[in-house]
């Protein structure tokens, strides 16, 4: 058997494109926020993760330019050699102290940073104890320390359900080393994790806890400083992970915690060691981007009321729209092909959404799932809800009127 064989006989892309309900791969040929140019339209966008609405701000891409005609286009190398910028510090430590942590480490990407954080912490004989509808790179960071150590490492539980959770970490000895890990928003519902819950189980079970806030940072919490600081326990939670590319405009990661957890994974994390380090661009763009959350708190405010005025009327039309308190505003369609369907309507429509499906979300609940901007305008909002009951009942999920 050739290693080729599996790529020759995969035709699922090509038979859905067939029949024109391929979501993926569109290019996007001008990027004005809350409106871009894609296929051959100007389309509101509903469905990008740029929270904040910062990525086209004046100020952000400013910052980006000046770090490039200052260091030049990239850094050539890892942060443990000559890849550390003075600005790579500077971020670190003004993104600590916004999440109220004595001190953080850049990664190179979102998805480095979970691995760069989980890998290294996990030895022989510790566990990690994992919600099952963690996002990809907490399970592809777990499935890693798992070969490293041992079958017995990874434990999962039902999504956000505390008596699971109880359940399942109470079988581990409670002298092991364990990690407790959770998103902070759960990217394709939108919910938020019962963290007041993970918190008081792991305090009981020896347990340190780990948040992924790349969808809570910018979003929740006092000032948009996350998920702790949301729930008030900013001093509970043991390692707080976040991205650039969502409220922040850029591209990268970080982990912050104590100054000696953060020492350690310097010099044991291989993402961290083997990768070159963020590119000046990145690093200027977020720190304005952070910078400008600092100091005009309103934004957040504001990505909440537009968020709200989409789920609210949407779900006044009847659909069945998952309750968030965050940007992200899911409509359960519940079948792939109507899933597809609905999402070549909307976006033929003039509105770029996502669709959903299994296994990225369970069966039963393939969703369209959208995300709104700070930027976005009343109309804007209005006329994805006006779309969204038309094609509902074009296609069956509501009644014809």
């Amino acid at each position: 058997m050739d290693l080729f064989d599996k790529c020759y006989s995969f035709t699922r892309a090509d038979e859905v494109r067939a029949i024109g309900y391929y979501p993926y791969f569109y290019p996007i040929y001008e990027n004005d926020g809350p409106i871009v140019f894609i296929n051959g339209q100007r389309t509101i966008m509903a469905g990008s993760n740029n929270y904040l609405g910062l990525t086209t701000d004046p100020r952000v891409k400013e910052a980006a330019i000046a770090a490039i005609r200052k260091y030049g286009s990239g850094c050539s190398g890892s942060r443990l050699l000559n890849g550390t910028l003075d600005i790579h510090v500077e971020l670190e430590e003004a993104l600590a102290d916004f999440v109220g942590k004595e001190a953080a480490l850049l990664f190179s990407t979102g998805f480095q940073t979970n691995q760069g954080a989980i890998v290294p912490m996990i030895g022989d004989g510790d566990f990690i104890i994992s919600d099952s509808e963690n996002h990809s790179s907490i399970i592809q960071g777990t499935l890693i320390a798992k070969g490293r150590v041992g079958a017995g490492v990874l434990v999962k539980y039902e999504h956000n359900d505390m008596a699971d959770l109880e359940k399942k970490i109470s079988a581990l000895p409670l002298d092991a080393g364990k990690l407790l890990v959770t998103d902070g928003v759960f990217s394709m519902s939108g919910d938020i994790v019962n963290l007041p819950e993970v918190v008081r189980i792991a305090k009981k079970y020896n347990a340190r806890v780990m948040v992924d806030d790349a969808h809570g940072l910018g979003v929740l919490g006092k000032g948009g400083r996350g998920t702790a600081s949301h729930f008030g326990l900013d001093d509970q939670v043991d390692l707080i992970m976040g991205t650039f590319s969502k409220s922040l405009a850029s591209l990268g990661g970080y982990i912050a915690a104590e100054k000696k957890v953060i020492e350690y994974l310097k010099h044991h994390s291989p993402a961290c060691i083997f990768s070159a380090s963020m590119t000046p661009a990145q690093v200027a763009a977020a720190r304005a981007a952070l910078e400008i959350v600092k100091n005009e708190p309103e934004i957040v405010q504001r990505v909440h009321d537009n968020a709200n005025r989409v789920r609210n009327g949407l779900k006044e039309t009847g659909l069945r729209v998952i309750d968030a308190e965050t940007p992200i505003v899911s409509i359960v369609i519940g079948d792939d092909m109507l899933t597809f369907m609905f999402w070549r309507k909307l976006f033929d429509g003039g509105v770029f959404n996502n669709p959903i499906i299994f296994p990225a979300t369970p069966q039963g609940m393939q969703l369209i799932r959208m995300s709104f901007m700070a930027s976005h305008e009343d109309w804007q909002l209005d006329f994805v809800i006006e779309q969204c009951e038309k094609i509902a009942r074009e296609i069956g999920l509501l009644n014809a009127s």
